[in-house]
């Protein structure tokens, strides 16, 4: 692989980066807030790829470039990566990722004031913290309004479940919250449903990490379809 293959390589990657950062497709890598430097990533290796063509067509050629050796042809397995960014949108994280690591809920920096409004919409992280960390006090007598998908223990418990994201896919972990109450009688797990309820003081131990996770008490559960953002962030 010359310096030429090299950039053309390099623009490829960089026209796929731009193509991920301006569609929702950049949001099964990493989060929201994070769109511009997918942008910045992909116009900067664009113009690296022009430059290094650049410069080798400007660039004499001399004994010593005659005689250099190209890189193994091995190195042409490097496209692999590209097409699979090109061709394959991964899967968002789901139940068997959830229920296989402990709820993760950080210790928020205080509770804002909720707006008005019936039903509430609220993160199922955001209600998981007042729910654990605020027990509740914002949200007595409030309907509330969450979404997220289902998962079923062995036991038979289900929980409505988001992941939550610090930067990337990568780092991924699953907020739980248990639902009783009007809960459907028959689920499947990875359905996304829309939950409207009260919350409840009703808590588990998550036996993966002992992590808290609440409950909320159900008055009314729809399906509903993946958002285009199947993750929450940290902030």
């Amino acid at each position: 692989m010359n310096r030429q293959a090299q950039a053309v390589l390099l623009s490829l990657l960089g026209g796929a980066v731009l193509y991920a950062g301006s569609t929702d497709l950049y949001l099964r890598y990493v989060k929201a807030g994070l769109r511009p430097l997918m942008l910045g990533t992909g116009i900067v290796l664009i113009v690296a790829a022009i430059a290094t063509i650049w410069y080798e067509r400007r660039r004499r050629p001399t004994t010593q470039d005659s005689h250099t050796h190209r890189e193994p042809r091995i190195s042409w397995l490097l496209v692999l990566p590209l097409f699979a960014l090109i061709l394959i949108k991964p899967p968002a994280l789901d139940s068997y990722s959830g229920m296989r690591t402990g709820t993760a809920l950080p210790v928020p920096f205080g509770f804002p004031a909720l707006p008005a409004g019936s039903p509430l919409p609220l993160s199922v992280l955001d209600y998981a913290g007042r729910a654990v960390y605020d027990h509740g006090r914002s949200l007595h007598d409030r309907q509330i309004q969450l979404t997220g998908f289902v998962a079923i223990d062995k036991d038979g418990t289900v929980y409505l479940i988001r992941m939550i994201l610090n930067c990337c896919a990568a780092d991924a972990q699953p907020v739980k919250i248990g639902l009783t109450g009007q809960v459907p009688p028959v689920l499947q797990p990875d359905t996304w449903l829309e939950i409207t309820g009260t919350y409840t003081s009703k808590q588990t131990t998550d036996p993966l990490n002992n992590g808290a996770i609440p409950f909320i008490d159900v008055q009314q559960a729809k399906p509903v379809q993946a958002p285009s953002d199947p993750y929450e962030g940290l902030g």
